[in-house]
């Protein structure tokens, strides 16, 4: 299959959920709690923000103004509107942007938040691109897949081996020290946030997608491989989750590498 014909198959699935991947308000309030309090003047920068669930809940709990980039456009588009009907528009400007390739000058932000999204651009990898964004007193948080057993099965490996930044708790903590970040908190991604709000809306909308494109094998062949995720992750919850990462760097204000 061409990857421009899967890439617009995938993203017709995804344009229709409300989070593009797992994630949960509650979890973005804990996360937030562990931060200092973030008031008028503050500035976050939401990295990967999908269609921007988690960028609406984050204004709706802070003061802060909040810029939200997605490399693409719909999702975009989509957070701009979702921002407008929640009264927020004046604090969430949306923009188009590569998070491998941020155009922000050093120190514009006091929070640099990723749900879900570190993983594009590699965890550790993330975290050194990334860090010139912070303030002198700033902080990071990210999300990132883990696996939460040994020798997690065969078969829930290969459903996340396709282009996952995969590893458990333990290798990420050292990502963490490694990029010179003190590590304030961590916690495990409750289950609703992978089944109530994403995998059950995911698959509702694979069945109306395969509804409609019932005479296309290609679309039938991207509807298959992420209905075989949802298969393959209901038999094996326990071994594998994300974890929120509430970062602070060791020595603030030095640009990463």
């Amino acid at each position: 299959m061409e990857t421009e014909t899967y890439w617009s198959y995938f993203h017709e699935i995804y344009e229709a959920l409300p989070r593009q991947g797992p994630g949960d308000q509650q979890a973005t309030e804990r996360a937030l709690r562990l931060l200092p309090p973030l008031t008028r003047g503050h500035r976050i920068l939401d990295i990967g923000c999908g269609s921007g669930a988690q960028t609406v809940d984050l204004a709706r709990t802070t003061e802060a103004e909040i810029v939200a980039v997605d490399n693409h456009a719909p999702f975009v588009a989509q957070l701009a509107r979702r921002a407008a009907e929640a009264g927020l528009a004046g604090r969430i400007t949306a923009e188009v942007g590569d998070m491998n390739d941020l155009r922000f000058p050093d120190g514009s932000f006091d929070v640099v938040w990723s749900e879900g999204a570190i993983f594009i651009i590699g965890f550790a990898r993330g975290l050194a691109r990334w860090r010139r964004l912070l303030t002198p007193r700033g902080h990071m948080v990210v999300s990132e897949f883990c696996w939460l057993r040994d020798n997690p099965p065969a078969e829930l490996q290969e459903v996340f081996a396709d282009g996952a930044d995969l590893g458990d708790v333990a290798a990420r903590r050292r990502a963490v020290a490694a990029a010179g970040y003190h590590l304030l908190g961590e916690f495990v991604l409750p289950a609703v946030g992978w089944w109530d709000n994403y995998y059950v809306p995911l698959a509702e909308c694979l069945e109306r997608f395969r509804a409609a494109h019932t005479a296309q094998p290609e679309a039938l062949e991207v509807a298959a491989s992420i209905e075989r995720e949802i298969d393959v992750s209901r038999k094996y919850p326990e071994h594998f989750g994300y974890v929120f990462f509430v970062l602070r760097p060791d020595e603030p204000g030095k640009p990463g590498e």
